[in-house]
């Protein structure tokens, strides 16, 4: 985990890491227990997460998730409110941060897009990718995990706090996500890092730590 700048674009996102999965797969809890460990190392790390990073994301993050403007979104409209927090998010604070030799650790991305508005509301998945692929212009993580995680064990571990817009959704969507996202996985190997979102968290952490 030394650190180093990087020198050109095809070098940027050498310290672009993501964490996905299904609602309730421990994603927040990952990402900030690496962000401490690449912290005490002496690095900078800019934690962030989407919808949101930017004050543009955060009130899109209120229109998606909690219907911020009285009118929930269609599904269209949901796939390009998210491109266009993501483009926000890339443009003011990701790019920046990669190209002053930051680690970048997002809750979430690309993949959640595809997975959510693709799998989940069951549009065409390579057309959300060509409208992400818009608005990151060409920069994906070097390395993503996935947590996963069943629909019942989420629901499970969701079952004290209170649901948004999309955690309400029937499980027969959430299906579709979680397969959406393995889908993805198995597209992608080299990128991907799958993890089992049961184990426990020092176990996931120490998965996590191998792979970075």
């Amino acid at each position: 985990m030394s650190k180093t700048s990087p020198s050109n674009s095809s070098s940027l996102n050498e310290r672009f890491i993501t964490f996905e999965g299904p609602e309730g797969a421990g994603k927040s809890t990952q990402i900030r227990r690496l962000a401490e460990r690449l912290e005490a190392a002496g690095d900078e790390v800019v934690l962030t997460r989407e919808p949101g990073g930017t004050p543009l994301g955060e009130a899109i993050r209120g229109l998606l998730q909690h219907d911020a403007a009285g009118e929930a979104p269609v599904p269209a409209a949901e796939a390009y409110l998210f491109a266009a927090s993501r483009a926000q998010h890339v443009a003011n604070l990701i790019r920046p941060a990669l190209e002053r030799g930051a680690w970048v650790l997002s809750d979430r991305f690309v993949d959640s897009s595809a997975a959510y508005q693709g799998a989940g509301r069951e549009f065409e998945v390579g057309d959300i990718l060509q409208l992400n692929a818009l608005a990151v212009g060409g920069l994906m993580p070097r390395i993503t995990f996935l947590l996963d995680i069943s629909p019942e064990d989420a629901a499970e571990r969701m079952k004290d706090r209170a649901a948004d817009r999309i955690e309400s959704e029937a499980r027969a969507f959430h299906e579709r996500v979680r397969a959406g996202f393995l889908a993805l996985a198995k597209n992608e190997p080299a990128r991907f890092c799958l993890i089992d979102a049961t184990a426990s968290e020092d176990e996931i952490a120490a998965l996590i730590d191998a792979r970075v």
